[in-house]
């Protein structure tokens, strides 16, 4: 028996309505990306992502306001809106998902490992959802892809 990719559902919703999708990738440093282009077809769906590792790069690539990174960190529910909003005006797609978070295994500016702040946007839809997940580096990030997917699933109605 084949177990369906966890994002087939949304690309062939999206592809059925003519949309597209794109990704900000903090937390996840292009796993979600990959995750999603591991479906045949994928292109005519997904234009792109960024990684916006670096704190700098949220505001440089993804167009994340410098006064609210100043103020709330990289690791916060508005930032992850706006890594999703940027990412869908930046990459000219309909849809966008983001991550932030803290993989570990240490925490970051009183943040603890596990945190983790995904974030959806589209044509009248903005969602944040924030988790707390177990495990290390590799099983938060892996879990974060799987919320992220989720996430987008439930939010565009697949």
């Amino acid at each position: 028996m084949t177990v369906p990719h966890p994002a087939a559902a949304a690309v062939e919703t999206l592809y059925a309505r003519g949309e597209t999708l794109g990704v900000v990738e903090s937390l996840t440093g292009g796993l979600l990306a990959a995750t999603i282009v591991e479906i045949p077809g994928v292109s005519a769906v997904f234009r792109g992502g960024l990684v916006a590792y670096a704190t700098d790069l949220k505001t440089r690539l993804a167009g994340v306001p410098e006064p609210l990174l100043a103020a709330r960190g990289p690791v916060d529910p508005e930032v992850a809106a706006a890594l999703a909003a940027g990412g869908r005006e930046r990459l000219g797609a309909d849809w966008a998902l983001a991550t932030t978070g803290v993989a570990g295994p240490e925490p970051q500016a009183g943040k603890p490992v596990g945190l983790v702040y995904l974030a959806v946007a589209g044509p009248g839809v903005g969602q944040i959802r924030e988790l707390r997940l177990p495990g290390g580096r590799p099983a938060i990030r892996v879990a974060a892809v799987r919320a992220a997917i989720a996430l987008l699933t439930e939010s565009i109605g697949a």
